[in-house]
């Protein structure tokens, strides 16, 4: 699962692709529409701006925009980021790789292949899908 730190970034930055070209957005502004609470909201997008993916502007018509185009930045980006990795299990992480307490080898261990194989065929998704590219949003699942 996305961590909450992942998922406010992922609507914040959407919502600054979806105002790309017009200016700085007040950091209110983003927090209302996205329902991020303020002061997570500042500490995320502090964090972006030092990692260059937006920049922040001081002053009364102050706020934040991107520092790329929408079409530069990639949601694999923004997770590795945030997140660290892609990987569901540290010992497929290409990045933090890490050896799995109470586990096989990993030579022997077909979990770790099955998680390799989720980890670059999600990667090569999130790699080609940018923040200017449509996503529509869907209807919640029914109640069962």
């Amino acid at each position: 699962m996305l961590s909450q730190k992942t998922r406010y970034t992922i609507r914040a930055l959407q919502h600054l692709a979806d105002t790309w070209g017009q200016g700085a957005v007040r950091l209110d502004a983003i927090a209302e529409a996205q329902n991020i609470p303020r002061k997570f909201l500042t500490v995320i997008l502090s964090e972006m701006a030092r990692e260059g993916i937006v920049v922040s502007h001081r002053g009364r018509d102050g706020g934040y925009e991107l520092a790329l185009a929408p079409v530069d930045i990639r949601y694999g980006d923004i997770i590795r980021l945030t997140r660290g990795s892609l990987a569901l299990v540290p010992c497929a992480s290409r990045n933090a790789h890490e050896h799995c307490n109470n586990c096989l080898p990993e030579a022997e261990c077909r979990l770790r292949g099955l998680m390799l194989q989720l980890r670059d065929d999600t990667a090569a998704i999130l790699d080609r899908i940018t923040l200017a590219d449509p996503i529509s949003v869907e209807a919640p699942f029914a109640e069962v």
